[in-house]
């Protein structure tokens, strides 16, 4: 039996894309992460990989159509046969489907349709619930946030797709909620529209009388103008590019700032966001406690964090080494460089050089850019340094990766780790970001750490943590005592293919491209 395959997020504020060229044909075999598909955005061009073995039964579209995010982009028919429970697409649904909607809608007096969780995210298959923000019996409006939920990546805001009412939620806090399945049960604004139906969607009408739901959020205080990335759903996202309205700079009313149509309207009209109350309740003095314990469950990025961690130390024998940088001469360039760079739009920090110094020593070393098979039977050498770096972020450690060091710029590696921070910090990097990495950076130094044994990100062979920079006495040429900066890196090395003599002289290549980082440019390519 055939499955659809829904086309997944594929970028923040991205609802459709074009079909540029199919890599298949019907009837075509197909392996899990082979290239299916090649779309383009409004932001840049993508391949879609398929998600498992099978044969390609049916294409939905032809080259130049357009085709919509969480809606089916092909059919499948899987190698063992088998088939998930994936909502068919609207126009072309299963009489199992139909089935399964006409018996969710008796069970609620005919007049409610499900929310099914979509895709959050490539080869997340379930989430957490972390925080309902609406109760049965609300209002919704379209776009209004009803969930928040937890992934192993990030944490995701799931909007409602029409207007109505919340009749029954699915799950409670803390709950596991499995994508394609239903999320919360909504009676829509006119009703539910059959299986086939191709009507429009209902659209918050900007005369309507304000729900509950909107009073709510109309409680909290605008947010300011945020910089980088603003919270809105694709549809609000969509309403300010038509408007000519960078979104940044729109106050937004809803929770946490989150900007709504309502305050693309205002902006637009030169008014104000339409939340002015300012009120605020005191804070209260929690009072003194003694003797207690609390648990929690370790979920979501620390879950799997704790995992990767465990597999590594366990599996992968470590070895460390370590030593010290003098920094001096290269802070000294990026200060230079820093208020140049800084007026066309670069953020000029002492990673990216580091970063690159460490693909260039890449080139001479290629065994620390290399992994080994599960059994040690193997090694793959990799042509191209994906280089991660870790980000302390409030849902835990996210390591996403800048890709193709080695045909960077320092400058196009400082956008690539400006842009990867950004959204690991919002929790919201994208699959390909977090995937194909070959060596990893841990910047301990940031925090206020000297020394550390950093675990090595697995299947890597190693990765290196920054200690802090400290100016330190030391001697120079002539014997006389000068202050320097000075820092401390530790590696971390799988011992099965790299000894201590190999990453000592490819750290102390690396150490000369960053304590005479104009020696770097002879090198580069």
């Amino acid at each position: 039996m055939s499955k659809d395959f829904i086309l997944p997020d594929i970028g923040e504020g991205i609802v459709e894309c074009e079909i540029v060229e199919w890599l298949v044909a019907e009837g075509d075999e197909v392996k899990e992460d082979q290239p299916v598909v090649e779309v383009m955005t409004d932001k840049a061009m993508v391949e879609i990989p398929a998600k498992d073995d099978g044969i390609v039964e049916k294409l939905y579209y032809q080259k130049g159509d357009i085709a919509k995010v969480h809606e089916p982009l092909f059919a499948i028919k899987p190698a063992d046969g088998s088939s998930d429970e994936a909502p068919a697409k609207e126009s072309e649904p299963s009489k199992k489907e139909e089935a399964k909607t006409e018996e969710k809608q008796t069970s609620s007096s005919g007049d409610t349709t499900d929310f099914i969780l979509p895709d959050i995210g490539e080869g997340i298959v379930e989430c957490e619930i972390v925080e309902w923000l609406v109760s049965e019996g609300d209002e919704v409006k379209e776009d209004q946030p009803v969930v928040e939920v937890m992934t192993d990546k990030a944490t995701v805001e799931i909007p409602a797709k029409d207007d109505g009412t919340v009749v029954k939620l699915y799950h409670k806090k803390g709950d596991i909620a499995e994508v394609h399945k239903p999320l919360f049960a909504l009676k829509p604004v006119g009703g539910v529209q059959s299986p086939g139906s191709n009507a429009p969607q209902s659209h918050v009408d900007p005369d309507a009388k304000t729900s509950p739901s909107d009073s709510k959020a109309e409680a909290e205080p605008p947010a300011k103008a945020r910089q980088g990335k603003a919270i809105a759903s694709p549809a609000v996202r969509r309403l300010a590019r038509e408007n000519d309205i960078n979104i940044a700079d729109v106050p937004g009313s809803g929770k946490k700032g989150r900007v709504l149509k309502k305050d693309i309207e205002a902006f637009k009209s030169g008014g104000q966001s339409a939340a002015t109350s300012t009120d605020s309740k005191p804070t209260q003095q929690p009072a003194a406690t003694s003797g207690g314990t609390r648990t929690e469950a370790i979920r979501g990025v620390k879950a799997a964090m704790a995992k990767q961690m465990m597999n590594s130390v366990s599996t992968i024998p470590h070895f460390t080494y370590a030593d010290e940088f003098d920094v001096t001469n290269l802070i000294a360039l990026r200060e230079k460089l820093k208020e140049q760079y800084k007026e066309k739009g670069v953020r000029l920090t002492v990673m990216p050089f580091f970063i690159k110094a460490l693909s260039l020593a890449l080139k001479e070393f290629p065994v620390i850019n290399a992994q080994v098979n599960e059994d040690c039977t193997e090694i793959t050498y990799f042509d191209d340094h994906n280089i991660g770096m870790a980000v302390d972020t409030k849902i835990g450690l996210l390591v996403p990766n800048v890709k193709q060091v080695q045909n960077k710029s320092i400058i196009d590696v400082a956008n690539e780790v400006t842009r990867l921070t950004q959204a690991a910090r919002e929790g919201k990097v994208p699959q390909a970001d977090m995937k194909g990495g070959t060596i990893s950076i841990s910047n301990i130094g940031v925090i206020g750490g000297t020394v550390a044994t950093p675990i090595i990100n697995k299947p890597e062979a190693a990765i290196v943590a920054l200690g802090k920079v400290q100016e330190l006495p030391r001697f120079d040429a002539n014997g006389n005592v000068v202050a320097r900066k000075i820092m401390t890196v530790s590696w971390s090395g799988d011992h099965r293919i790299i000894d201590g003599g190999t990453i000592a002289r490819f750290n102390k290549l690396w150490q000369e491209y960053l304590e005479d980082p104009t020696s770097m440019l002879v090198n580069m390519v």
